[in-house]
């Protein structure tokens, strides 16, 4: 009875005085758990999402505004047409290496009161709706300007939220931010306000019900990017668009099209339990790649000095230190980091990367974004940010033998920004460099669509753990989000993993660490970025434990597989990577106590597997175990603690 009322809901059009309700489409994942219903009620188009039978979002707006036509008010609906999307891709940089994608589409078209049109694409594959709008010519005009969207998600009221709130404009370090570098708030009430809204993306625990999660993909030059906002209503939020003051207050806020235009994609993500949102790989399924790749890229493990010697570091001599420490952990890179135009200098670093190549170590190079949007004073500046500049200085890094940047400082989410980060990734591939960014937005599937793009920081990152108490008493805490937010749609350069005890060059008198070793293992399998720069120093060498050193010597970047296993955000996360035939299975404790939990790990069932733990004391130490036949196996995560299993 209740499929027949549905459908018969679909058909019939209840007319209340000159209020006009009608459901004019439907869509399910090819699995059936998940369903979309649009609506088309008194000018304005809505959906819902309803997954096993539940309401994970109430009628939601959908719609946008232009400078040439308003397309939030006054739509008529006109047709819907479904049809079914599917497409088998590699890629070695995100969390799973082989995807078959299967999507069922549903295109909705309505017309406005001016008589131009939209058109709402939506793909459900299981777990995952995708949408975007397609906008046609308006009559005469061929472009256009995007000054807002209504685009919205309405949660029922047993909701709480995941979020990590945007930074003030022009505020933070030289006035770099927004960067997204705040923390979060776990289960937080729905419709807490934030002064400038919610970075993308979002985690919503619809009671027990299920999870969403939000995000967007597809952002590249011809959009802006943008974030969660709250409204007068506390169960709505809605996409915002860029603030006025990014970037020095350059720039328009919106988005300047070419008709007919294709909108990034929103992103939702839906589960009963955490393991969709853990494993969705929806932000890359419906992104393409922009170009090819002029070569054959590598990625994997980096060292770098600055993140615990600073500055003072950027000299030969030190900078060889970490080369050597590279070699002899067998990593691929050495991150020179800022400041080394000047300390260094191009003739000298020709010859430090001569000696680089001795040792069988890649060089990777530091540079400021810009020197128009902010104030960070640290070089190279103003090489990136014009292309006559970027390239010139990139033919003279492919010339020496560099491989890849780090770029940093950028500050926005404007379609100028978005055309800067595309910029340095195109131009940046014709010279064979792989492009990492740092203070810097989240990547919207850019895995995918730059081929030599490694990596964006877009965290709370392992810097804060140096530079802030605050942070390092918090470190377990993010640690256990990430993994179900930031890190589940896109990579995260993170720079952790520290076998000091004091985040200190001389190990010693201050900057204690809260974590235990085995915490800090665990993380470089929890984080997930195809070059990771760890926090491996020199002195580990000699006094962190053999069985350390050899973890972070074997541990990969690049994941063939990824699977959750138990967790609660912001309380403990248990994730297991696969690397061709090897997995990985690690866990973190945030909270005050013990966390005792039996896991089921099929992938090991039968095995006998390395362990890493921690004691009551927080002493770290592996030995080897049997895990059951059934894959069943008990471990204690201690307080600030963690462990590791590998086959």
């Amino acid at each position: 009875m209740r499929k027949l009322g549905f459908y018969i809901s679909i058909l019939v059009c209840s007319v209340l005085g000159s209020f006009v309700f009608a459901q004019v489409a439907q869509a399910e994942s090819p699995d059936g758990k998940l369903r979309l219903n649009v609506f088309s009620e008194n000018g304005k188009a809505l959906y819902n999402v309803v997954y096993d039978g539940k309401t994970m979002l109430d009628k939601s707006p959908l719609g946008l505004v232009t400078n040439e036509s308003d397309f939030s008010d006054h739509l008529k609906f006109v047709d819907s047409k479904k049809d079914k999307f599917s497409k088998k891709y590699s890629n070695e940089k995100i969390k799973k290496s082989a995807i078959d994608y299967q999507a069922n589409t549903l295109l909705v078209n309505f017309t406005n009161a001016n008589q131009n049109s939209i058109g709402i694409e939506f793909r459900l594959s299981n777990n995952n709706l995708a949408f975007r709008y397609q906008i046609a010519p308006m009559k005469e005009r061929l472009s256009a300007v995007v000054e807002k969207e209504v685009t919205g998600y309405r949660f029922p009221s047993q909701t709480t939220t995941f979020l990590s709130p945007m930074m003030k404009p022009m505020t933070g370090f030289a006035r770099t931010a927004p960067s997204y570098e705040s923390g979060y708030e776990a289960d937080a009430v729905l419709g807490k306000k934030a002064e400038y809204g919610y970075v993308f993306p979002g985690l919503f625990r619809v009671g027990n019900d299920g999870w969403i999660l939000l995000s967007e993909t597809g952002v590249d030059s011809h959009y802006v990017a943008s974030h969660l906002d709250t409204t007068s209503e506390k169960n709505l939020y809605q996409v915002a668009f860029p603030n006025a003051a990014e970037n020095n207050g350059f720039g328009s806020t919106g988005a300047a099209i070419s008709l007919p235009a294709e909108t990034p994609w929103r992103t939702i993500t839906v589960g009963s339990s955490l393991k969709p949102i853990v494993e969705t790989t929806v932000p890359f399924d419906v992104v393409a790649p922009l170009y090819e790749p002029s070569q054959k890229y590598e990625f994997g493990k980096s060292t770098w000095s600055w993140i615990l010697w600073q500055d003072e570091s950027m000299n030969e001599k030190d900078q060889k230190t970490f080369i050597d420490l590279a070699s002899s952990l067998n990593y691929q890179f050495i991150l020179i980091d800022a400041l080394w135009d000047k300390n260094i200098g191009k003739a000298r670093m020709k010859e430090l990367i001569d000696y680089a190549k001795s040792k069988n170590v890649d060089v990777l190079l530091w540079y400021n974004s810009n020197g128009a949007a902010n104030d960070a004073p640290m070089g190279p500046r103003n090489k990136m940010s014009s292309a006559i500049e970027r390239k010139k200085e990139m033919k003279w890094l492919k010339e020496v033998g560099v491989k890849g940047l780090k770029v940093d400082f950028f500050g926005g989410d404007k379609q100028e920004t978005m055309k800067l980060y595309e910029d340095i990734l195109s131009d940046a591939n014709d010279f064979g460099l792989a492009i990492i960014f740092h203070g810097a937005t989240l990547p919207r599937g850019w895995e995918v669509m730059f081929p030599n793009y490694a990596g964006s920081e877009a965290v709370l990152a392992s810097e804060m753990l140096y530079f802030s108490e605050g942070i390092r008493k918090q470190e377990a805490f993010f640690a256990t989000l990430h993994p179900f937010i930031r890190n589940t749609v896109g990579s995260m350069e993170f720079g952790g993993t520290f076998l000091n005890k004091y985040l200190t060059k001389s190990n010693k008198d201050k900057n204690q660490r809260l974590t235990t070793d085995a915490f800090q293992l665990a993380t470089a399998v929890l984080f997930q970025n195809p070059i990771q720069m760890f926090g491996v120093m020199p002195n580990n060498l000699t006094d962190a434990p053999k069985f350390q050193l050899d973890f972070m010597k074997t541990v990969p970047t690049l994941w063939d597989d990824t699977q959750f296993i138990d967790g609660y955000p912001g309380k403990y996360s248990v994730v297991a990577r696969r690397h061709q035939n090897q997995w990985y299975v690690a866990g973190v404790n945030a909270e005050k106590t013990v966390k005792k939990l039996k896991l089921n790990l099929p992938m090991m069932a039968g095995q006998t597997v390395k362990f890493i733990n921690d004691d009551a004391k927080g002493n770290s130490s592996e030995k080897e175990v049997k895990v059951n036949a059934k894959g069943d196996f008990n471990v204690d995560i201690q307080p600030n603690g963690g462990f590791v299993l590998r086959n």
